[in-house]
């Protein structure tokens, strides 16, 4: 079988309002270390429709091959490649170094995952549990691994104490942190602005799992509603995607020495940043930065679903054909999804 020698691509387009496709030359021979894989599903985060709404606050390459989440299969590796084979179920990690020592982030300032065949190299990739399909492994990289580590399951001494975590909205990141709580032993409190969304939640408990859930629309004092949750004690963690905008709240609902995780900015960013000073030192509370996690916290997850197996997978609201990614791209951007949406290549 000869090597392709083009791959199909978008990239971000000059007007910065959405993608457009075209063919690229693929290299025509691997370096030593590099991995040319054939990609078969990707998975969108928020960041992915941000940047072409001018809404990404960190640095980005504006004309980029989007994404950063990929289900894929491994076509051909350099002679210095031994971790990995030819038809490996692999995914590029989200943030790695280059060979000239620069942190970088896939989709950003890095060219991403949204092409049918792409060359990395072969320590940017993990392998993905057999069981899942190409389409739910694609939502692993990014969205998985910050629900990962922002449960703390990086740190196995803070993860022991974590019996509740609070989650925002129905999207990616909250989704898969729900998926985990389950099997974790968590308790999970869900927030969203639609009964319909909370609603379909509870078909994902099992063996009477208790998801709890708040409509912040009709309860907008929803830390009040936390507490309640919690007898009064506050949630062990709380996994925040809307940002300053929710900081009150937030530390409103948190348990004394509970941990804030930090993962996303779907309220914007404001002129003014509000001084959480005394909340924090009040609560005795942890405020981290989310940024996914390692390559090995990727990996670490891939293992953590390969062993549960069945019993737990991504849940997908969508699957999109790859000429229909601006499509997606669009679905993504108006809040209607609940979980992943996934273009198929």
């Amino acid at each position: 079988m000869s090597l392709p020698t083009t791959a199909r691509v978008f990239r971000r387009n000059e007007a910065r309002d959405n993608i457009e496709q075209s063919t690229e030359p693929l290299p025509k021979e691997l370096k030593p270390t590099e991995v040319l894989i054939q990609i078969h599903a990707v998975s969108l985060n928020f960041r992915d429709v941000a940047m072409i709404h001018d809404r990404y606050p960190a640095p980005h390459d504006h004309r980029g091959i989007p994404c950063s989440d990929a289900g894929a299969t491994v076509i051909a590796v350099g002679d210095a490649v031994t971790d990995f084979r030819k038809g490996d179920h692999v995914s590029p990690t989200f943030r790695w170094n280059t060979p000239d020592g620069e942190m970088r982030a896939l989709g950003g300032d890095f060219d991403g995952v949204l092409r049918d065949y792409a060359v990395y190299e072969s320590d940017a990739l993990v392998k993905n549990p057999d069981h899942l399909s190409y389409e739910e492994a694609s939502t692993i990289a990014c969205a998985g691994t910050t629900a990962w580590t922002s449960l703390a399951q990086d740190d196995p001494k803070k993860a022991a104490n974590i019996k509740t975590a609070l989650m925002q909205g129905t999207g990616g990141v909250s989704l898969f942190s729900l998926l985990l709580c389950l099997p974790l032993g968590i308790t999970p409190i869900m927030t969203s602005s639609s009964d319909e969304k909370l609603a379909g939640l509870q078909k994902l408990a099992k063996d009477g799992q208790k998801i709890h859930s708040i409509n912040y629309r009709n309860t907008p004092d929803w830390a009040e509603e936390a507490l309640k949750l919690t007898d009064g004690k506050g949630v062990d963690v709380l996994v925040n995607n809307v940002g300053t905008s929710s900081m009150d709240q937030s530390f409103k609902a948190l348990k004394r020495f509970g941990t804030i995780s930090l993962v996303g900015f779907l309220g914007g960013t404001p002129e003014k940043m509000p001084d959480v000073t005394m909340a924090i030192l009040m609560k005795s509370a942890h405020v981290q930065g989310i940024a996914t996690g390692t390559k090995q916290d990727h990996q670490d997850l891939c293992n953590f679903l390969a062993d549960k197996k069945v019993d737990l997978k991504p849940t997908i609201d969508q699957v999109f054909g790859f000429d229909d990614s601006p499509k997606a791209f669009e679905y993504l951007y108006s809040g209607a999804h609940v979980g992943k949406v996934v273009i198929k290549i």
